[in-house]
């Protein structure tokens, strides 16, 4: 079976590669590079930063464990920002190996679909390639939103597309968005020596949060000399040569020497032809699909950014495999019951599931546990103290939401996914001998405050 899939970001090429190894004749069209928004302009590139930005707090904390560092410490930002792209390409290298080594076929140009059965692939010299394929995986991606009152020029008014690339660090940034991107960018800045300003038009930074999870985050940034401002747009921008000025609704204004822009993502589907192929489009840009990730023309998946499911890599990722395994003859279907959500900052922020917000909303009855990591021996012993962890549960005990706060939340978080995924009781999940001393201590001790039972609370 023939299999093309317009998209080698992270669902495409990974769709790629599986379908390869299952068998199929893959071919995959990119018009940039491997990898994707993810690989190259985002979750990979940013972690590097924020490792840096992370050592960096490491170096200057490091009397507090008895270790002398005399002399001034500075950044060599040219050297950050090379680091991150030596770890970029090295893994885009690695993608290449892959295919090379399970036969996927890449073609460089732009994909555009024709029909059920045929794609055309436009070269950067203008000459026109022309593929069969037996079925079609579409994976094209997202692109930052910008709207024309930001006056975006991608210089002194930028995106995240550019704001990885930048040669040296901006004096000061206004950052419009205080989702992930513009909480991840904004503290990495901010460590690098930009005087940084946050402005979110939502109540909260990081509004799809619950407001303890999002105030523990915005206590950090405050300590770190991030102004935020929460529950005021941006009615005005103002680009000069000295720099940016952002009016906002409250009548007050912001000035820096760049803005980010970082409101949100749209589905990127340009030039791709899907609509007058015959497949279906919602009122926002998206491609429809159903559980099986066929879109309303057969033999035609859609997956990641471009469907109506969250913005997230490692989503995209499980939807190609779904779409592969389905494309060649299966009956394979994903549950976004535990999606996890992620944030690198420091504290890092994870959650899963339901929220307290959500579950209030939905009029679910709920209890829950939480926990701090300054309660934990081995969070003390290295003095990462900020954060805690917290379970919720449904009438029956089953877990239905988590949040972890903290040193090394993300990875935490694996084990709650897994008990949400699987409708594990807090008593379940309480009842595992977690090691000790380690920061999964916290999960335990939330857990068991469930119900009431946490000894160190």
């Amino acid at each position: 079976m023939k299999i093309v899939v317009i998209g080698g970001g992270p669902g495409g090429y990974e769709a790629g590669i599986l379908a390869a190894k299952l068998g199929a004749e893959v071919t995959v069209v990119e018009k940039d590079e491997l990898g994707g928004t993810c690989l190259n302009r985002g979750c990979i590139p940013t972690k590097a930063f924020l490792a840096t930005s992370d050592t960096l707090e490491a170096i200057q904390s490091a009397k507090e464990f008895g270790i002398d560092l005399s002399g001034d410490i500075t950044i060599d930002y040219p050297a950050v920002v090379a680091r991150k792209n030596n770890i970029r390409d090295t893994l885009i290298k690695g993608i290449h190996g892959l295919f090379k080594m399970y036969k996927v076929a890449l073609a460089n140009g732009t994909g555009k679909i024709i029909d059920k059965n045929t794609v055309e692939v436009t070269k950067e010299d203008g000459s026109v390639e022309t593929l069969k394929a037996d079925k079609i995986i579409l994976a094209t991606g997202s692109v930052p939103v910008a709207p024309a009152m930001f006056k975006y020029d991608g210089k002194k008014v930028i995106t995240s597309d550019e704001v990885l690339d930048l040669e040296t660090v901006p004096k000061s940034m206004i950052i419009v968005g205080g989702g992930v991107i513009g909480c991840e960018i904004g503290q990495f800045m901010g460590r690098m020596g930009s005087k940084i300003t946050i402005v979110e038009a939502l109540s909260q930074i990081l509004p799809n949060e619950d407001e303890d999870v999002s105030k523990q985050l915005a206590r950090q940034l405050r300590r770190d000399k991030i102004k935020v401002v929460a529950g005021v747009g941006v009615s005005e921008v103002t680009v000069s040569d000295k720099g940016v000025k952002a009016d906002l609704a409250n009548g007050k204004s912001v000035e820096a020497e760049v803005m980010l822009v970082s409101i949100g993502r749209k589905s990127f589907i340009d030039n791709l032809g899907a609509q007058e192929a015959g497949v279906e489009v919602d009122d926002r840009g998206r491609i429809v699909v159903n559980d099986k990730m066929e879109t309303s023309l057969e033999g035609v998946y859609a997956i990641g950014d471009i469907v109506a499911t969250a913005q997230l890599a490692h989503v995209a990722s499980k939807e190609g495999f779904v779409a592969v395994e389905n494309a060649l003859g299966g009956d394979k279907r994903l549950s976004y019951k535990a999606v996890p959500g992620c944030v690198y900052t420091d504290p890092e922020v994870a959650s899963v599931g339901l929220t307290e917000a959500d579950c209030k909303k939905k009029g679910i009855s709920y209890k829950k546990g939480e926990f701090d990591f300054r309660g934990l021996g081995k969070a003390k012993a290295i003095n990462k103290l900020n954060g805690f962890a917290k379970v919720i549960v449904d009438d029956q005990d089953v877990i239905i939401g988590a949040a972890v706060v903290g040193p090394h939340a993300t990875d935490l978080l694996a084990e709650l996914t897994l008990a949400v995924q699987l409708g594990l009781t807090a008593e379940q999940v309480g009842d595992v001998i977690h090691p000790h001393p380690s920061l999964s201590e916290c999960l335990m001790e939330a857990l068991h405050d469930v119900h009431g039972r946490s000894v160190h609370k």
